[in-house]
């Protein structure tokens, strides 16, 4: 039976580098008679043009009916403020998918801070600081007098055991087997005391898997001055959300910063970076970050419903890219080439 599959290209450079993802993805799956079925979607400016809102019902609707999507980058900060209809489609929450996994990877030949670096990253989604994502209705901020401005924060169990569970889970797949457990526990006792509690019960069910356990502000410091100790690392909401971003640093940017939005039903492929509407229509952004989202999501979807072809298709998927980044004549500028958008993208599925 074939896989269903969305295409959401999204705003700016989502048009550019969606089609690449999905051209490489198309490559793949032919390659080991992977069968799918895709569907394009609209949202964001598009979607808009078309429904009068970013995040149309009927999209909504559809994407129930999918196993996973393509989801491009979206401009909203360009997006009219304090209109209802003009949204950063609020996908995450509402498919309940809780864990964004970004790895972390160097290579030999792209200029970055560090070499040998290969980390995976866990972040929850769905609670944490970040308001709009944890409450039904309303905001986690707000502000009772011109003086005072307040938030909240939401740790549940079934939250951080969650995420915990799938860290470990990555990590049983991986040579170190180490999960990396970030929190503040010793100033946060009670928030991010549960988040620790939950990952030290979860490990107790992977005994192949060693978990360490690191403060946060120690662990920006030690991410920075030796990161290749680390493996897999699982945190929290804000804490994720910062730390990726630290952990693409040092490797080249978010131009090489794939990542995967993953629950027990969904999984979608989105890349770190946002819209970049400063270079859209040129045909210079690089596609790397989008095509190795998509090749996340054939691992998931591979391990969702034991489908031995899509895990096949991804191992092609990473090592055609692979490939295109060693031989280095088919790279964007921003990773010291001259290819166009489209050329990388092309270059990577011929290495298929």
């Amino acid at each position: 039976m074939a896989l269903k599959l969305g295409i959401v290209a999204g705003d700016d450079i989502g048009p550019e580098v969606v089609p690449e993802a999905v051209k490489v993805m198309k490559a793949a799956a032919a390659k080991t008679g992977l069968q799918l079925e895709w569907q394009e979607l609209l949202t964001g400016v598009r979607g808009h043009e078309v429904h009068g809102h970013t995040c149309p019902q009927s999209t909504v609707d559809a994407l129930f009916k999918l196993d996973g999507w393509v989801f491009g980058p979206h401009g909203h900060d360009a997006y009219p403020k304090n209109d209802p209809t003009w949204i950063n489609p609020p996908l995450r929450k509402k498919y309940e998918m809780y864990a964004n996994v970004k790895p972390v990877k160097s290579y030999p030949n792209i200029p970055s801070v560090h070499k040998d670096v290969d980390i995976v990253f866990l972040r929850e989604t769905t609670e944490g600081m970040q308001g709009g994502g944890v409450v039904v209705a309303g905001s986690g901020e707000f502000r009772p007098n011109d003086d005072i401005s307040i938030g909240m924060r939401v740790i549940t169990r079934k939250g951080a055991n969650r995420v915990a569970r799938a860290a470990f889970e990555i990590a049983n797949t991986r040579k170190r087997k180490i999960v990396t457990s970030v929190h503040k526990a010793s100033v946060y006792k009670l928030c991010c005391g549960m988040f620790a509690e939950e990952c030290r019960k979860v490990a107790e069910d992977f005994p192949d898997v060693r978990l360490e356990e690191i403060l946060v502000d120690g662990f920006a410091m030690k991410l920075v001055m030796n990161p290749q100790r680390f493996d897999v690392v699982v945190t929290t909401n804000q804490f994720g959300d910062i730390l990726t971003d630290e952990g693409a640093g040092l490797v080249g940017g978010l131009g090489l910063a794939p990542g995967l939005v993953m629950g027990e039903r969904y999984a979608m492929a989105q890349a770190t970076h946002g819209s970049a509407p400063d270079i859209a229509g040129q045909n210079i952004a690089n596609p790397y970050a989008m095509i190795m989202s998509g090749k996340m999501l054939f691992e998931w979807l591979g391990r969702k419903h034991k489908e031995p072809k899509a895990t096949a298709a991804a191992q092609l998927m990473d090592a055609a890219m692979d490939k295109v980044i060693a031989e280095a004549k088919h790279l964007t500028g921003d990773l010291g080439g001259k290819a166009s958008t489209t050329e990388m993208g092309d270059a990577v599925a011929a290495a298929l």
